[in-house]
């Protein structure tokens, strides 16, 4: 197959992939997502910074999985942690050009990656960070830190919780629902929604949990 008839192919895998998602997307912003998977193939190549190397997987794996948030994103202040090469923050950053996102990760030559990412595609409301998160302060707390796979839900709220505003959420992508790590959620923590997520191209499961610490059910009560 010809490069251009492959990119025409992952055009239409994206395309299709975001109208079952019920996502509307310009043109400038399918372009940015396809230039984004652009330069992860590059950069994989020489730095290894995802185990998946076919582009057409990338688009089902990488971005439409990222992009099935989106319906349920609420707020403008959003920390990405453990991002690694940029997922889900790029691609939502990418349709989200009002909200502001942060990416956060330890690994150097991922950050030097998000970096270049963020040049090239001129997001500016992108910031990438590098850190671990138990030592990260920030300017400010986020209304939503969101995770891909990060770690166990009972870790992410625990190291996460200095990140996170009083009325603020948890955002945990994960694959099958994880009942017994619910079950160890302390009960600092209310589990306000998991909902299944249906990503065009992937058969495995996903779900999202969105956790928001009583704190800030307080507060909500008080105000």
């Amino acid at each position: 197959m010809s490069p251009s008839a492959k990119a025409v192919e992952q055009k239409k895998l994206l395309c299709d992939g975001m109208a079952q998602l019920g996502i509307e997307a310009s043109a400038e912003q399918t372009a940015l997502l396809l230039r984004y998977i652009d330069l992860l193939v590059t950069w994989n190549n020489a730095y290894n910074l995802t185990a998946i190397r076919d582009p057409r997987q990338m688009i089902a794996l990488h971005l439409l999985d990222s992009l099935a948030v989106l319906p349920y994103l609420q707020g403008q202040n959003f920390i990405d942690v453990g991002t690694g090469a940029g997922l889900p923050g790029i691609p939502l950053a990418i349709m989200c050009p009002d909200k502001r996102f942060t990416l956060l990760d330890s690994n150097g030559k991922k950050t030097r990656f998000l970096f270049h990412a963020r040049t090239q595609l001129r997001l500016l409301n992108l910031t990438e960070m590098k850190a671990r998160v138990e030592q990260f302060v920030p300017p400010e707390k986020y209304d939503v830190v969101l995770s891909r796979a990060f770690t166990s839900v009972v870790d992410m709220v625990d190291k996460c919780q200095h990140l996170v505003k009083d009325d603020g959420f948890f955002y945990a992508m994960k694959g099958k629902l994880p009942n017994s790590e619910l079950s160890d959620l302390s009960k600092d923590y209310k589990v306000e929604a998991a909902h299944p997520l249906q990503v065009p191209g992937v058969d495995a499961e996903r779900h999202l949990l969105i956790i928001r610490p009583l704190s800030g059910l307080t507060v909500l009560q008080e105000g």
